[in-house]
């Protein structure tokens, strides 16, 4: 085999959009076939948005997104032997599964159902989905890969499941929520794994807000040895690729510099914003101004997101207001 390249499509998904966000998906694959790439993967749940929650409940809403997945599964045929890698809810006779299916030349080649359901912080899984137990492991020009989601990751069992069946390197989907110093701590949990089975792993973030969530992109790829060899931005959707030299080993690709914790939070505030007001349909925000920094930053905030054209700052003044609270927030 020549080298591989593995495309990761950092896509920020409209809730419940079906169509949206299959063009979304389309849209990465398309670029990635045209820069060479051979594997495509996206995030957990691509197809529909993370968390769908009780959208899970509509038999109608399950059907649609199964319609919306045989149809993109016949748009991506024209991109001859392109692999591409889509998170969607899949009625199975075990039940309704967070799975993903991996798609190839207008036919469904290999699926994998997520075995551990986070049921804890903003997590709701086992409401809605019944666990898989079975690994999922497909070639791709002489390359093994096995393929588990988000939440697998943080345990051992699915790896190690998957490395028995055969991969060789490991392709994890997510849809993981961020907050302070998160991007190291998925880094850590994942070295763990690759000191057990010493496959390469390529991890897949969505990226974006639905309501209180944040979700931070931040992508990444680990070589056999746990050391980062790529890595995407946080907070901005983005196509990045990882190239397979002929042992099957990932090779250095470009690796972004991190943010600080302080501009982390700044970001992940200015995309939640920007989501929950544009993704809402809102025309835009009014401001209750004072001279305080409290409302300065929240002002700041929010032009970032949304533009100044947006954003319309009131003064609630009263008899008790200070000439200073009038002249700082002017």
């Amino acid at each position: 085999m020549s080298t591989q390249k593995i495309a990761l499509a950092q896509i920020n998904p409209l809730l419940g959009d079906l169509t949206g966000n299959a063009q979304l998906i389309h849209k990465a694959a398309q670029e990635a076939f045209l820069q060479g790439a051979r594997l495509v993967l996206t995030p957990e749940l691509s197809l529909t948005g993370y968390p769908p929650e009780d959208l899970l409940l509509r038999p109608a809403f399950i059907q649609a997104a199964q319609q919306q997945l045989e149809l993109l599964t016949q748009e991506l045929s024209q991109y001859l032997d392109l692999t591409v890698i889509v998170g969607h809810p899949k009625k199975t006779p075990a039940g309704l599964q967070n799975y993903a299916s991996v798609l190839r030349n207008g036919k469904v080649i290999a699926g994998y159902a997520k075995q551990e359901l986070p049921n804890h912080e903003v997590f709701d899984e086992v409401r809605y989905f019944v666990c898989g137990n079975e690994p999922c492991v497909f070639a791709c020009d002489g390359i093994q890969y096995g393929l588990i989601l988000c939440e697998d990751a943080w345990h051992s069992g699915p790896a190690i499941q998957a490395h028995a069946a055969g991969a060789q390197i490991l392709l994890v989907a997510n849809a993981s929520p961020y907050h302070l110093k998160k991007e190291a701590l998925r880094i850590d949990v994942l070295q763990v794994h690759i000191q057990k089975t010493n496959m390469p792993l390529v991890y897949v973030n969505a990226v974006g807000g639905q309501d209180e969530l944040v979700f931070d992109g931040g992508s990444f790829a680990l070589n056999q040895h746990g050391d980062l060899v790529m890595s995407m931005p946080q907070f901005k959707s983005d196509l990045g690729f990882v190239t397979v030299n002929v042992a099957g080993e990932l090779e250095k690709g470009s690796v972004c510099s991190p943010l600080s914790v302080e501009a982390q939070a700044y970001e992940a505030l200015v995309l939640g914003v920007r989501d929950y007001v544009n993704k809402n349909r809102f025309p835009g925000v009014i401001i209750g101004l004072s001279g305080g920094v409290d409302s300065a930053l929240v002002l700041t905030i929010a032009v970032d997101a949304l533009g100044a054209d947006k954003v319309r700052a009131v003064m609630m003044a009263s008899r008790y207001t200070a000439d200073i609270s009038w002249i700082d927030a002017r």
